[in-house]
């Protein structure tokens, strides 16, 4: 299977034209007039340029985003909740703007998790909530287990956390010389692959979206960066010992999941389900594997009304229809 799909991914290389093959890098300071706007801000930490934005007043949120997304990708839940929460989000190391860490091979759970909590220092916040996607969401319930004096409650947006087959295009991507080869050149048509993959319904996917998930792939870094998490995730995906810990939070946790997640299916959910000891579970029909992106507003008041009870007391699934 692998072999054919390799043979067609060769082929559409050879049709599709320069301009978009993702050969070489885009200039940072174009990226950052074009993907930076007045909330946009950059705080160091150690060898890291963060990108990050602070909107809203409240109670804080910190949003963490999916393995080769963007702070973007929250977009819909701040214009939702921003008028109730003090709302942070960032580019995650070898992500976005924020690029990669030019002292790293291999982004671990320990790093990620170290970095979370230095950003956080220095922007002396001690209370929050906090919620992911994907490697957003393996942080974020890590985060709460190496600081639970801090978090308040946990939101799992089809996480990442236990043992699975990784997603075709990123274990692709970490094959040894193809790995290589994707740090030179990230062909368009294959980030548009990618989303339309994740999403449930790939109508959704628009060429301004695809654009974006390409451009800040070609930030200089970035593309190295991607492959050595790539190849991170994939080191760990048959971990038999990765969620031996979920059992150990103790927060408040929703979990939001796709039903039609491809990427991180619902047994994984129904792991988190049966592990974590205060769990509030919604899913819905028609969704894939970002929720925030796919069905930003029901997704969002879905959130806000955990944030403020603690409990999702409505399980089943919801409908994509009304967003």
């Amino acid at each position: 299977m692998k072999s054919i799909q390799l043979l067609l991914m060769i082929s559409l290389l050879a049709l599709t034209g320069c301009a978009s093959m993702g050969i070489g890098s885009r200039p940072l300071s174009e990226l950052t007039q074009n993907y930076t706007n007045e909330q946009s801000k950059f705080l160091a930490v150690d060898d890291l340029v963060i990108h990050y934005r602070d909107e809203g007043q409240g109670p804080v949120l910190v949003l963490l985003h999916g393995v080769a997304s963007s702070l973007h990708t929250w977009d819909g839940w701040v214009d939702e909740l921003k008028g109730s929460y003090r709302i942070i989000r960032l580019d995650l190391p070898a992500h976005g703007l924020t690029g990669p860490d030019p002292k790293m091979e291999r982004y671990n759970i320990g790093y990620m998790v170290d970095k979370l909590d230095k950003f956080l220092n220095k922007l002396g916040v001690n209370k929050m909530s906090l919620a992911g996607n994907s490697l957003g969401g393996y942080i974020s319930w890590n985060y709460a287990l190496h600081r639970p004096d801090r978090v308040e409650k946990l939101i799992l947006l089809d996480s990442a956390g236990y043992p699975q087959d990784m997603p075709f295009i990123m274990d692709f991507a970490s094959w040894p010389v193809i790995g290589e080869m994707s740090t030179l050149m990230m062909p368009r048509f294959m980030v548009g692959m990618n989303v339309r993959a994740a999403y449930g319904d790939d109508s959704k996917v628009d060429d301004k979206l695809v654009h974006r998930y390409h451009d800040l792939t070609l930030r200089p870094g970035n593309r190295e960066g991607l492959v050595n998490v790539f190849r991170t995730m994939k080191e760990q995906s048959d971990n038999p010992h990765l969620g031996d810990r979920v059992a150990e939070i103790r927060v408040p946790t929703l979990l939001i999941w796709g039903e039609e997640d491809q990427w991180v299916p619902l047994d994984i959910m129904e792991r988190f389900r049966r592990d974590l000891p205060n769990v509030s579970v919604i899913t819905y029909e028609g969704v894939g594997h970002m929720p925030m992106e796919e069905l930003p507003v029901q997704t969002a008041r879905d959130a806000r009304s955990f944030l403020q009870t603690g409990k999702i007391f409505t399980l089943p699934a919801a409908t994509a229809s009304g967003d």
